[in-house]
């Protein structure tokens, strides 16, 4: 095994490993014991989003995907560096405090903050797991999965469908490479045509951004013509049959989750949702299931092995 998949196998605790099991975190957790800890992370993720924007997007995916290195898509997450930049700063600073999910979740807020989103306040006071295992990426939301799929993946870790609406709306910023997405544009379920729910005008686009036979790890923007933006434009595509994923397009198939996408859109006569404040509360919801805290697990010393 090379280095670059051990440290996929083993870098970050689970942010969502058991069902329903809320923590104690709480906002300020450092406020005594690191009171730069905040604040260094969010200089560490901008100096590292300035530098290369597509580390924002990367910081997002690695709270919703755990990082092991039989999960396909966590292969090309992006963001790994930003971590270790951070442990060994707050390493210097306060040796043995902040835990490497703690890292994680403030970055995660940080760096959709650098491209649009507004800020929030995230409780900390995770600690890191022992443990990782590969099996516990079974229940990855996949990027085929139906809604009723979706929905079940998420109630099982105790998130609704306003979250799972919302938080799937993170694809407003990012890219996906073109292996994902070119079995709904040649023949998809055997058919020999395209996915029909994708808009007939939108995809001569796709079929050249993904060209058959291509390249299958070219990237394209999850949220087409906003990609690098933080806003509701990706409900819109979603609207318009133009989501890049089998499993976003899908969200517009079911009524409950097409009603919270509409309200995000800001459709008239549905009362109204903001992504940028929805997003925040379905973060904190998300990365404060099943974590470790107390005297349970650990602190790691370095992000990438136990200690």
């Amino acid at each position: 095994m090379d280095s670059f998949l051990s440290k996929l196998s083993i870098l970050f605790v689970l942010l969502v490993a058991t069902p329903l099991a809320l923590a104690q975190t709480r906002v300020g957790f450092y406020s005594t014991s690191c009171p730069r800890a905040e604040s260094i992370v969010q200089a560490t993720v901008k100096k590292h989003v300035n530098s290369d924007s597509t580390v924002a997007p990367g910081l997002l995916r690695m709270v919703f995907h755990d990082c092991f290195k039989t999960a396909r898509p966590n292969l090309l997450l992006r963001g790994y560096e930003v971590i270790e930049d951070a442990k060994t700063q707050l390493e210097a600073a306060c040796p043995g405090v902040v835990s490497c999910a703690d890292i994680l979740a403030l970055a995660a807020r940080d760096a959709t903050v650098e491209v649009g989103a507004l800020t929030y306040r995230v409780p900390t006071g995770r600690r890191d797991g022992r443990v990782s295992l590969a099996s516990d990426t079974a229940n990855l939301p996949s990027f085929t999965d139906s809604v009723a799929v979706q929905k079940k993946k998420f109630a099982d870790v105790g998130l609704s469908a306003q979250d799972l609406v919302t938080l799937v709306g993170g694809h407003t910023i990012g890219t996906v490479a073109c292996q994902f997405v070119s079995y709904r544009l040649y023949n998809f379920t055997n058919s020999g045509g395209a996915d029909p729910t994708i808009d007939p005008s939108f995809l001569p686009t796709l079929q050249s951004l993904c060209p058959k036979n291509g390249d299958g790890n070219k990237r394209i923007a999850l949220d087409y013509g906003s990609g690098n933006n933080f806003d509701r434009s990706f409900f819109k595509n979603v609207r318009d049959g133009r989501g890049i994923l089998e499993s976003d397009q899908s969200l517009w198939q079911d009524s409950t989750t097409r009603n919270f996408a509409q309200r995000f859109m800001g459709i008239r006569g549905l009362a109204g949702l903001t992504l940028n404040v929805e997003f925040g509360k379905s973060m904190i919801k998300m990365t404060n299931i099943g974590v470790n805290t107390g005297t349970a697990g650990e602190i790691r010393k370095v992000c990438s092995r136990v200690n």
